[in-house]
């Protein structure tokens, strides 16, 4: 194998998750005098962690952001998550074949919550190629750009980070997989909630792949 683990994204490469979250903070943020397009929503948030944003929100709105917000942002997105998610077309094949081709050597590094993380992984249907090894930037001192969470995921598999590939689809994951040392391979399909080609490879991506079998492919 040209490396020795492969450590996803979520978001946006494994499930098509960024349209429904970004639809119920756009809701929310609009009940409390912030409106935005989705497509603003979109532009501004993909990638990143609600809580790293929670000073621009609150400059917006005039209001903090108590624990009881985030517990309604959190309970209202996983309803909707369990009612709609759908994967990234080929992405629980393009697992199971790296997941197999690197004799489970794996993990998902993402910067959403471990329980957000744990129920797309299930909702999905591919939880047992990751059990044990899915990680949360909430759990790391920083997280994306920065490249704690992908520091984390390849120690955890016992991996150097140089001998990784990560595979994301936004400037900032891709940001925090590059400080990690690895190699990055991008995932656009085009559309809203994915960085541009172009953005991507500049911020050190080294390769980008319009479908989920073109990255299996690459890493095997």
């Amino acid at each position: 194998m040209p490396f020795d683990a492969v450590l996803f994204d979520c978001d946006g490469v494994l499930v098509d998750s960024e349209p429904i979250t970004g639809a119920v903070l756009r809701d929310m943020l609009e009940e409390r005098g912030w409106k935005l397009s989705h497509e603003d929503v979109m532009r501004i948030f993909v990638g990143k962690a609600v809580k790293d944003e929670s000073a621009l929100i609150e400059a917006q709105t005039g209001k903090p952001l108590t624990p009881e917000w985030f517990a309604e942002f959190w309970q209202r997105r996983n309803a909707r998550l369990s009612a709609e998610l759908l994967p990234i077309p080929g992405a629980p094949e393009a697992v199971r074949r790296i997941f197999a081709a690197y004799n489970g050597r794996i993990a998902c590094a993402s910067g959403a919550d471990r329980g957000k993380i744990e129920l797309q992984l299930r909702k999905i249907g591919i939880y047992d190629c990751f059990e044990g090894r899915y990680f949360s930037g909430h759990d790391q001192p920083r997280s994306k750009p920065y490249p704690d969470v992908y520091l984390a995921a390849a120690k955890a598999l016992g991996v150097d980070p140089k001998r990784c590939a990560v595979v994301e689809d936004t400037v900032t994951g891709a940001t925090a997989g590059v400080a990690a040392g690895a190699t990055v391979f991008g995932y656009n399909p085009g559309g809203l909630g994915h960085s541009g080609t172009a953005d991507l490879l500049a911020v050190g991506v080294h390769r980008v792949a319009s479908s989920m079998e073109e990255i299996a492919d690459w890493l095997t």
